[in-house]
């Protein structure tokens, strides 16, 4: 587990479960009641018919399609599986859903392999997790090279951690297993905003999401699978 993407993965899903108070901004900040954006250009869709990954890369093994769904197993001790598909993008709206079989977390990421300020190209991501979402700026927040480097050293993790405080938001949900729920991600300029069964649950106003380029976009899952499905990506307008 030496490359860039497999530390930081690992690093955020150690984080991720835990949510102290340091890697999440206070409070439940304010959700827009109104959509961000609409949907334009499609970029991306994916509904599985299929019994092959096909444009989905396995960075991490442990992405597998069966029975018309893309399922995703941590399968190595130490780290979650990571699966990709490539597209080039900047304001977005993305839909999937998921459904938890036995795993208790997983993480959309937006990545930049050619950006070289933040650790791995991560942009920006959302956590789930059994009882809320964390919604992050990775650029500018936990994975922006300095703050990464303090947050590793005990003497200096509390002053980085109040340097990013605004550049993370947390947000209650509740997530069952064996349940499909329905989620779409408006990511338009410096906002982002979640919505879970049509219903919007999480926000985050932060510089880094207005990143010009997200190259990728990926599910990291941890511990046993989910279920994905109905994946589509928007340009948005």
């Amino acid at each position: 587990m030496n490359s860039p993407v497999a530390a930081s993965a690992l690093l955020f899903l150690a984080l991720s479960p835990t949510l102290h108070a340091a890697d999440a901004a206070p409070g439940k900040p304010a959700v827009p009641g109104k959509p961000l954006a609409a949907k334009g250009e499609l970029l991306f869709e994916d509904h599985f018919d299929r019994d092959t990954l096909g444009e989905w890369k396995p960075v991490i093994p442990g992405f597998k399609v069966s029975d018309g769904v893309l399922i995703g197993t941590q399968d190595k001790a130490d780290h979650g599986a990571v699966g990709r598909v490539y597209r080039p993008m900047k304001d977005v709206v993305v839909e999937f859903r998921f459904r938890l079989e036995g795993s208790p977390r997983f993480n959309v990421v937006f990545d930049d392999q050619k950006h070289k300020g933040s650790h791995a190209g991560h942009i920006c991501r959302i956590a789930f997790t059994p009882n809320g979402i964390r919604l992050g700026d990775d650029k500018e927040g936990i994975m922006r090279n300095d703050i990464f480097e303090a947050r590793r050293d005990p003497a200096r993790k509390e002053a980085a951690d109040e340097r990013i405080k605004d550049r993370a938001s947390w947000s209650p949900l509740k997530i069952e297993q064996q349940k499909w729920y329905a989620v779409a991600i408006e990511l338009v300029g410096d906002q982002m905003r979640v919505s879970v069964d049509g219903k919007p649950v999480g926000y985050l106003k932060s510089p880094g999401l207005a990143h010009e380029t997200k190259t990728s976009f990926h599910f990291t899952v941890s511990d046993k699978a989910i279920h994905f499905d109905d994946v589509s990506i928007w340009k948005a307008k």
